[in-house]
């Protein structure tokens, strides 16, 4: 009866469509699941950390909301029109791609989209766009934080009278304004990415790695975790409207978040992945008939990783994170005034 009723879900419609819009959407995905987690689940761990100042709270609270906020943002305005273009080429790969590239491609399977190769290259494509926009985010995201101070929390900078100089006004990724994904624009791309497959080393690179096809998702996040980390505290550093008695323990939360984050999540997705094989083996079984296995499996890959990390980093570790960080701090500032008495 029990695994009548399991065989029932893994065969279910409207999960295998799930699969197959995260298999096409997977930064998407992720961005979703992180701007949901970060406007409840993060703040609500974050108030309930005990022995924390009010204000550290206050602090990384509102990061955790604009580093939300603007993840989503810039995943509307880059990512989607990336993954619609890597779409058409799923669907017209003789319009975009080069007989030989495509047979190249081909070299791990009998079809071009079930390649591990090929779905290497364009989950590389796809997650890469956050990558590339992590340095950006990290620089709207702390712009963004004194603003959200002010207007939540009703925090200023220490001098009242000084003026803020970012106007929410102005940040305009985080609104909702329909931009035409379709048309002009994703055929642009769809040709531009399929200039990049053409290129020999890329080719030869995938054909190498492509054993590697079910662990892009997590390397990915992993580098976008560490570039944004690296940034935000660059721009927290250097940030005119954010306390200066506040700025290192924000700082430390960031870094004591992503190298946590990282080492459990590389950790639990291992063991995960291992005691997954039966799992994707019976998936396999059940849906053998059906052409897009390989993409729901690819969209299993994608979920596994975003939601071991999601559930890490905005659920089990911000109390953890934001006392440590208090604790460094203040650490940190007593060593500080003994050495200068």
């Amino acid at each position: 009866m029990q695994v009548q009723k399991i065989s029932r879900i893994l065969t279910n419609k409207t999960v295998l469509k799930s699969l197959e819009k995260v298999s096409e959407h997977g930064t998407s995905f992720s961005a979703g699941t992180s701007l949901l987690m970060s406007l409840s689940l993060r703040p609500l761990a974050i108030f309930s950390t005990p022995d924390v100042e009010k204000e550290n709270k206050q602090y990384a609270c509102a990061n955790s909301i604009c580093s939300g906020l603007i993840k989503y943002g810039m995943v509307e305005a880059v990512a989607l029109p990336v993954e619609n273009a890597v779409k058409n080429i799923d669907k017209h790969p003789d319009k975009y791609l080069k007989p030989k590239t495509i047979e190249t491609l081909k070299s791990t399977s009998n079809e071009l989209l079930k390649s591990k190769s090929y779905k290497l290259a364009t989950q590389m494509i796809k997650l890469g766009t956050g990558f590339v926009t992590a340095i950006p985010k990290s620089v709207l995201t702390i712009a963004l934080i004194p603003v959200i101070m002010d207007k939540l929390f009703n925090v200023k900078k220490q001098t009242e009278s000084v003026r803020v100089k970012t106007n929410p006004d102005n940040i305009q990724i985080i609104k909702s304004k329909k931009i035409p994904f379709t048309g002009g624009l994703t055929e642009t791309l769809s040709k531009g990415i399929g200039k990049l497959f053409d290129n020999e080393t890329f080719q030869k690179f995938m054909v190498k790695h492509a054993k590697q096809e079910k662990d892009i998702a997590i390397n990915m996040t992993a580098a976008t975790d560490i570039l944004l980390t690296a940034s935000a505290a660059y721009q927290t550093n250097k940030s005119s409207e954010i306390k200066e008695n506040r700025k290192k323990a924000l700082i430390y939360n960031n870094l004591v978040s992503t190298a946590i984050t990282l080492g459990l999540g590389y950790g639990i997705n291992s063991f995960v992945k291992n005691k997954s094989g039966k799992f994707i083996e019976t998936f396999s079984e059940l849906n053998r008939h059906d052409p897009k296995l390989h993409k729901y499996i690819e969209g299993i890959n994608i979920v596994r990783p975003a939601l071991i990390f999601a559930g890490i980093y905005y659920g089990i570790l911000p109390m953890f994170s934001t006392y440590i960080a208090e604790k460094i701090d203040k650490y940190v500032e007593s060593n500080s005034k003994l050495q200068k008495v």
